[in-house]
């Protein structure tokens, strides 16, 4: 299962510092003995979320997207955000395209929330939203076919988008539309949880645990891992960025403080931290150093590690932040920046 794609890396600036993200994928696919995924998801449409799709997959939709090299997608997961919006442009526009074809076909696809808007465009193209019913999953409800029973041994909650949201809502607003959900594990009769937060902010994650509460299950926002919202977005916390740290809203404040068990792991899929005063420090867009400096208490307090992709092991050469999860839950792998090499440093799980 793969969570967004994005190959942003220039080949042409020696400082960027980013991976080879087709060739280390397809590294990873050829040790496996594939050329597929079973699950490819997109949470939202933003080019930091799907650019170079086009190049990478193979795309049932048009010929131009298929030929030998390229990784074929079982099934696509998007939210009915991706399937609604007009006016996309390149990366974007692909991934629509795709998704709007396999709904139309009725195969290899999951769309996440019901808008009214999606019944409308089901009409539009002689289909009824009945018809497609077993495509789609809501906000409170589980993914079909995968059990933390069964040979997959994870299941997959679904937390976001509302479907009544983009009811209100004249046009798609991609972050607050995107697919949140919740991972769990199941390995020697532990279960660990994974939260993938997407770029929500705020009052989306509000949102999130009232409705959750109101429904009596707060199990399903617990988490060991953590991807931290909007790549570390002060937005994802509070409303005001502070002076050296957010101040959390209460409902964010109870996700983070109170679900996030002992020795979790909290990652920011960002640039390295603003160094106070500098001139990135005062950038409007992620990551921001108060956001981090909230997660890094929150961790603290939980004998937790909070981690930056582009950070780890070191800013002048990161590598990919691995992780493996067995029956003593989440370990974290550190990686050599000189030699690449992982080796597991994690202490055993807490008692019981």
């Amino acid at each position: 299962m793969l969570v967004d794609y994005a190959d942003m890396r220039n080949d042409d600036d020696p400082y960027d510092k980013r991976i080879d993200l087709p060739e280390e994928l397809k590294a990873d696919l050829r040790a496996a003995g594939r050329d597929d995924y079973d699950v490819v998801c997109f949470t939202h449409l933003d080019d930091d979320h799907c650019c170079g799709s086009g190049d990478f997959f193979w795309l049932d939709h048009a010929a131009k997207y298929q030929g030998a090299g390229r990784i074929k997608i079982k099934e696509l997961w998007v939210p009915a955000a991706a399937i609604l919006e007009d006016g996309c442009q390149d990366s974007a526009r692909i991934i629509r395209q795709e998704a709007r074809h396999r709904l139309r076909q009725g195969y290899g696809i999951r769309v996440f929330s019901r808008p009214k808007k999606l019944r409308e465009w089901l009409e539009r193209q002689g289909l009824s939203l009945e018809s497609r019913a077993h495509l789609i999953t809501d906000a409170g409800q589980y993914v079909p076919d995968f059990s933390k029973f069964g040979d997959e041994r994870a299941e997959f909650f679904i937390h976001s988008p509302f479907g009544w949201r983009q009811n209100e809502n004249e046009v798609v607003d991609r972050n607050q539309d995107s697919v949140v959900f919740q991972a769990t594990f199941l390995e020697g009769g532990r279960e660990t949880y994974a939260l993938f937060m997407s770029d929500i902010h705020a009052d989306s994650i509000d949102q999130i645990v009232l409705t959750t509460k109101r429904h009596g299950r707060e199990d399903r926002l617990l988490w060991d891992i953590f991807k931290v919202p909007h790549h570390c977005s002060y937005t994802a916390i509070g409303w005001i960025k502070g002076e050296d740290e957010t101040e959390p809203t209460v409902h964010v404040e109870w996700l983070c403080e109170t679900q996030g068990r002992e020795r979790h792991i909290m990652v920011s899929t960002s640039k390295p931290m603003p160094i106070k005063g500098s001139a990135e420090d005062d950038d409007v867009q992620p990551p921001h150093r108060q956001a981090g400096n909230y997660y890094k208490s929150v961790a603290r307090n939980a004998d937790g590690q909070f981690k930056v992709t582009m950070e780890t092991p070191s800013v002048s050469r990161p590598k990919p932040i691995k992780m493996q999860i067995t029956d003593r839950g989440a370990q974290l792998l550190t990686v050599s920046a000189a030699a690449g090499t992982a080796a597991i440093v994690s202490t055993p799980a807490r008692a019981g």
